[in-house]
């Protein structure tokens, strides 16, 4: 078996490894890339994109369905194959950035085969043996197949499928209730599926009820069926398609059932235990620098088990590049912000109000401000939904954001979390008008508004002011 020695070993080519690599290459350091299956992982072949695209031709077609003011809406006719050709389009636009050629270009070693490691110094991949100053793992997260009767007698689609349909699903039956669920659910009904979602509790537990509320509602005015706290126990095949029985008693038939429960870290061939890297509940045990149990080795992304996005796998990269590639400590405590892209878009960063009041108590103020009150709203009749900001001493400790846009907008707030930026900062900012940005800049005013507005002494101090003025 060959031999190899490299300064950064990075297993796994999805957002996290290929941000890691084209940066430390960059930087000076010799790197080997390896990736046993798609270059771009999860996100680009699975994920993020694929399904983005599937929302962004369900929300046109939904836009011809209703119409608008002065518009007559009509049935449309939806090509289903000609859809699923345009989400493959998009993967194939963007494969190129993620793509072997483009990293060998960059003076990266790319390998394609599974790693596996055979010691703390060193991992075999296809016929060779690689030995590096640091490894870092960056294997991402497969679907969850769960433990439910007859489920391996039944077809059945993850993520990781569910973009290989080349005609539409007549009655889809979707088990789970977060994010990946909530937006299947709305793309499909909208291009032209009976779509049932079962939830094992309530839909999008980790959010807040009230913005929940907001998604779901559209969800059933557009003909999803939401089954909450009536997990499935059962799945049989009916005729050409699938049986579901839930914990009621009740049936469920579906021409096609999407499981979409969750992911797991992606570790099982890499026989951590050689390496003397710890797991725990699925995921690699790590430290704030993102460093394992074996000092040489770093995680990063899905793998290090918070939570699973590919923008958190990037700053993870970020995070690892200057301790492994510089030398210099980092780590990781940035506000990470979340986004499910249904319409209204529904998004969060730092402590939702449960969460918040859990941890403050009284000294939490809770703001919120409804889109039904600005004006670029109303033009758009896009008015449902809200902000809601969780204040402490003045400073923004959390946000949700439910509405048109939300995930664009969460950004504003992003930046103010991670740069300590304080209420007033956010209160006086001059944003254009109209726009639905508005929202934030009033929110962060009305905080100040009865301490100005309702303050007696304030009040003298304008009589006064006045007089002086006279």
């Amino acid at each position: 078996m060959a031999r190899y020695s490299t300064d950064l070993c990075i297993i796994g080519a999805g957002s996290g490894g290929l941000v890691l690599a084209s940066g430390a290459v960059q930087l000076g350091a010799r790197v080997t890339l390896i990736e046993g299956a798609l270059m771009g992982g999860d996100c680009l072949n699975y994920g993020c994109v694929p399904s983005k695209a599937l929302l962004a031709a369900a929300k046109r077609v939904q836009a011809v369905r209703q119409g608008g003011a002065g518009v007559g809406g009509v049935e449309p006719a939806v090509d289903f194959p000609a859809v699923m050709a345009r989400v493959h389009e998009a993967i194939a636009q963007i494969a190129p950035h993620d793509s072997q050629e483009r990293f060998e270009a960059l003076g990266v070693r790319v390998l394609r085969a599974f790693a596996r490691f055979t010691g703390p110094d060193r991992v075999e991949a296809g016929a060779e043996t690689i030995t590096a100053r640091r490894f870092v793992i960056a294997t991402g997260a497969h679907a969850i197949v769960p433990d439910l009767p007859g489920l391996d007698q039944v077809p059945f689609y993850t993520n990781e499928t569910i973009f290989t349909l080349t005609a539409r699903p007549q009655a889809l039956v979707i088990l789970g209730a977060g994010p990946v669920a909530v937006e299947m659910a709305q793309a499909f009904v909208r291009l032209g599926s009976k779509v049932t979602m079962v939830a094992r509790s309530r839909v999008m537990g980790q959010d807040d009820p009230q913005a929940v509320a907001v998604v779901t509602d559209r969800l059933r005015a557009e003909g999803v069926t939401i089954l909450e706290g009536c997990p499935a126990i059962a799945v049989a095949r009916d005729g050409e398609g699938v049986g579901v029985t839930l914990s009621d008693g009740s049936r469920l038939a579906a021409s096609h059932l999407l499981v979409a429960m969750g992911r797991a870290p992606a570790i099982k061939r890499l026989n951590l235990a050689a390496a003397g890297v710890q797991v725990k509940d699925g995921g690699v045990v790590v430290d704030a620098s993102l460093r394992t149990t074996n000092r040489k080795v770093f995680a990063i992304g899905d793998v290090a088990g918070g939570p699973q996005f590919t923008h958190l796998a990037a700053y993870h990269a970020g995070l690892v590049l200057r301790q492994a590639v510089l030398g210099l400590p980092a780590r990781s405590k940035a506000a990470l912000p979340r986004v499910t892209y249904t319409e209204p878009e529904l998004a969060q960063i730092g402590a939702t109000e449960a969460e918040a009041r859990a941890t403050h108590g009284t000294a939490l103020t809770v703001l919120r401000e409804d889109f039904s009150h600005m004006d670029r709203a109303i033009t758009d009749q896009t008015t449902a939904g809200f902000i809601k900001l969780m204040i402490v001493k003045g400073r923004p400790i959390g946000v949700t954001l439910v509405g048109a846009h939300a995930g664009e907008q969460i950004s504003l707030w992003a930046l103010a979390l991670a740069g300590k930026v304080k209420l007033s900062t956010i209160a006086g900012m001059v944003a254009p008008y109209p726009t639905l940005n508005e929202i934030s800049k009033r929110a962060a005013g009305a905080y100040f508004s009865p301490r100005l507005f309702g303050s007696a002494w304030i009040k003298t101090l304008v009589r006064a002011a006045q007089r002086l003025l006279a």
